[in-house]
């Protein structure tokens, strides 16, 4: 039985204690902050409940995979988990509308060819087909086995863009930009895969092709909903490591990582408390905590620097129910998606920004059947290199503009019936839910990587968004079973099976 410590109590690092504990050895997460979930926080008030982060997920099935590996009861027996149909409903800058059915190749197909014509279902279906491709090359490098040592092989972009003739010359998409201009050719279709990456924290100006597997990914496996929130998701991973003898230890921070004889050899707190471990698996930031060791030789992937962008999130407390028929996920398309991009990834606040708005007809999320509970999100510069996300009247014009946006949509009635409906508002902003780290992808440079799990430190090991496999629901759930399969069975483990 060997000690394990781990720092943060994040989805991330919550999955990696519990398969951690199952496997017999003794686990300890110590948590800066009052409780766990990192991202999946909720906000509730006046009887309405909001997640501050992430309000829906994909590829469930790597949280069924836990639930499976670390115990009796499934998933599906500790939240309710609900598929979102339609996935989506976009509302372009034109005023033309699509629906886009879940997990149905052949619906979207049929959907935006019905809405927007001139074949654009059959150039979105023969995308997919490439995005398929790439999946499928970069499926288990980049979600399911740890980061191959020799990691530059994955400079190589999997997604198989055609050569056009343009010219005197041969032309070929080697970014999502690019890719909507040239191979979707229709000013929607390319908001439509801009948003996708967007919203991943993604740049579609220079994003690889092999971005594309996100879209591919939500369309193909589908979009779900946790009954209550995706707050429940976290309580119900918590649970289960308390079940399988994880103990966790709130309001605690650690303020650095015990070095000995080379290899990592437990923590100390803030308060001078010296605790031994066989085993540090850290959750979040580790540089300060190391003293300016630096874990990374040369040729390894190092981790992402400033830059990363953050959400912006208003949450609606509305008087009135949601009519029949309103889409639980609806996006509002900026009419100009390269500013967008250049505006969030130049440090600046964009004038027209894409806004995803999120209406569960959940009875949880609100006091009664005569009210709703409405979240508002844009991707927007992250914290400390741009808009200062302190400034009270930023941050209230900045939500005002968010909520003309959505106004737009007309299931919300137009400017003067949701303004008519509101009750209150509250904004979060970077300022307090930090940066949007993206999943891992393929690359020219390896841009697109993150740290491997493992370090240069023997016994350190790495987990949750700001390491392979990235950002995102399902790479947080994967990062905790790579470290748990490296620290179980060693170096020599291959990933998932």
């Amino acid at each position: 039985m060997a000690r394990i410590a781990v720092i943060g109590a994040g989805m991330g690092a919550m999955a990696a204690a519990a398969r951690l504990a199952v496997a017999g050895h003794r686990v300890t997460v110590y948590e800066r902050s009052g409780t766990y979930g990192g991202a999946l926080g909720v906000l509730e008030r006046d009887g309405f409940a909001f997640d501050t982060g992430p309000g829906l997920v994909q590829l469930p099935a790597v949280w069924r995979d836990l639930f499976l590996k670390t115990g009796r009861e499934p998933l599906e027996e500790c939240v309710g988990l609900v598929p979102v149909s339609p996935a989506s409903r976009h509302l372009f800058a034109d005023g033309t509308a699509v629906a886009l059915p879940d997990a149905s190749r052949a619906g979207v197909v049929s959907a935006l060819e019905t809405a927007l014509g001139g074949g654009a279902g059959e150039r979105w279906g023969d995308f997919l087909s490439r995005a398929r491709d790439a999946w499928d090359r970069s499926r288990r490098p980049l979600l399911e086995e740890p980061l191959w040592s020799d990691w530059r092989v994955l400079e190589r972009d999997p997604y198989p863009a055609p050569r056009r003739r343009a010219l005197l010359r041969t032309r070929q998409a080697s970014t999502i930009a690019e890719i909507g201009a040239w191979e979707l050719a229709e000013p929607r279709l390319a908001a439509l895969l801009s948003w996708y990456v967007l919203a991943y924290g993604l740049d579609p100006r220079h994003a690889p092709g092999g971005a594309a597997l996100l879209p591919y990914m939500e369309q193909t496996f589908g979009t779900w909903y946790v009954e209550g929130g995706l707050r429940e998701l976290a309580r119900a991973v918590h649970d289960r490591c308390r079940k399988r003898r994880v103990e966790f230890v709130f309001d605690t921070e650690v303020a650095s990582i015990e070095v000995r004889d080379g290899r990592a050899a437990g923590i100390v707190l803030a308060d001078g408390t010296a605790v031994e471990a066989d085993h540090v698996v850290a959750g979040a930031d580790v540089a300060a905590a190391l003293a300016g060791r630096d874990l990374w030789a040369d040729d390894d992937v190092r981790p992402r620097g400033p830059g990363l962008p953050g959400r912006f999130t208003v949450l609606l407390a509305l008087r009135g129910a949601a009519g029949d028929g309103v889409a639980h996920r609806s996006v509002v398309h900026s009419p100009d998606p390269a500013a967008e991009a250049a505006a969030v990834f130049g440090g600046r606040l964009a004038d027209r920004p894409t806004v995803t708005v999120l209406r569960p007809r959940d009875p949880r999320t609100r006091p009664d059947d005569g009210h709703e509970a409405v979240t508002l999100t844009a991707t927007v510069t992250g914290p400390g290199t741009g808009p200062d996300w302190t400034d009270k009247a930023l941050r209230e014009r900045y939500a005002e503009v968010l909520i003309d946006t959505a106004a737009a949509d007309p299931d919300l009635g137009g400017p003067a019936a949701l303004r008519e409906r509101l009750l209150w508002h509250e904004v979060l902003t970077p300022a307090e839910t930090g940066t949007v780290p993206p999943p891992a992808l393929a690359g020219p440079g390896g841009r697109w990587l993150h740290p491997s799990n493992t370090t240069r430190l023997p016994g350190l090991h790495l987990v949750g968004g700001r390491a392979h496999p990235g950002g995102g629901l399902p790479h947080a759930g994967m990062s905790g079973a790579l470290v748990a399969g490296l620290i179980v069975e060693g170096p020599g483990f291959q990933g998932s099976r």
